[in-house]
């Protein structure tokens, strides 16, 4: 089956059920609002991502790098559009009422800023209708609910590829294929996924030569960057899967997005983690706290305040 991919303020008041609810595999252009599929036996395991996509009005769920859900959602209107980026979940709430909109509810609430966004149950007209937060059928915004946890990666954009393996022999940001190899897959091996575990980012920006270490949202560690080969690395998404090949290398799946729709998105196979390098004691502190879900985020934008900002947003295109 063919599937096609596709942020500011709550949602008035008012729910909708979805109208009916995808039992096999179908081609999502087919979705009428409210509708959805959800197949989780199709990846009953591992670290979830979820991609919206603007201009279609889909949101898609991903588990171990392969696609158990979409679903139709309704994103921000004019004069309140939904932001694209990279935001992980800040907040899990299931009976949220809104603070700003005359306690307007917000069932099934995963918190993506702290100034208005969510992934939520609301209305579902078939086009962007609400204040910002992204919109979901009832019955799907419970099932996304079960599946997510604090620090789950949630990709806003006008296009994005869907999830590529990617198998790098080394560790993080050191360009050394060897070095404490061994006892960083020993540590990754002991933990699991961020539910029981502090929620990790490493950003990595071209246009501001710096790494940023973040946990649970808190940047704890900076680093100038090495980039070989080139100046830019696109708009990227890699996310820490497992020890692969009995423990000599380090198994990631990439997602490449774009603010505008329609932009080429493809995740180069490997060459991103070959291309990054950091001072020592950053990429310690990276390895240290290597688990899987863990989250490297590349962008050729700056870490700058109006675009990153302490236990808010990851980066934010737009």
């Amino acid at each position: 089956m063919t599937y096609r991919t596709t942020r500011r303020a709550v949602l008035a008041a008012g729910l909708l059920a979805p109208t009916a609810v995808a039992q096999t595999l179908r081609d999502i252009r087919t979705l009428k609002p409210g509708e959805f599929t959800w197949h989780p036996e199709r990846s009953p395991a591992g670290p979830v991502a979820i991609i919206v996509s603007i201009p279609d009005q889909r949101a898609h769920v991903y588990r171990g790098g392969i696609r158990i859900g979409v679903s139709t959602c309704s994103t921000g209107k004019p004069g309140h559009e939904t932001p694209t980026g990279v935001f992980t979940i800040l907040q899990k709430d299931k009976d949220h009422k809104s603070s700003t909109y005359n306690n307007a509810p917000m069932p099934n609430m995963n918190r993506l800023t702290w100034d208005g966004i969510a992934l939520h149950a609301g209305k579902l007209p078939g086009y962007p209708a609400s204040h910002g937060c992204v919109r979901l059928p009832m019955a799907f915004s419970e099932k996304v609910f079960a599946i997510t946890h604090v620090g789950t990666p949630v990709i806003l954009a006008g296009s994005h590829a869907d999830p590529v393996d990617i198998v790098h022999p080394g560790l993080l940001l050191t360009g050394d294929a060897t070095s404490g190899f061994d006892a960083a897959v020993a540590k990754l091996k002991g933990r699991g996924l961020p539910v029981n575990e502090p929620a990790i980012t490493v950003l990595v920006s071209t246009a501001s030569g710096e790494a940023a270490l973040l946990e649970n949202g808190r940047t704890v560690a900076t680093s100038p960057t090495r980039i070989a080969a080139g100046s830019t690395l696109g708009e990227h998404v890699l996310s820490l899967i497992e020890a692969h090949d009995g423990g000599a290398a380090l198994r990631w799946h990439g997602i490449g997005y774009a603010e505008s729709h329609g932009v080429s998105v493809e995740v180069p196979q490997g060459s991103i983690l070959r291309r990054v390098g950091a001072d020592p004691a950053f990429a310690a502190a990276v390895h240290d706290r290597l688990h899987p879900g863990m989250l490297m985020v590349t962008t050729d934008l700056p870490l700058h305040p109006d675009r990153r900002s302490a236990e808010d947003f990851v980066i934010m295109t737009a």
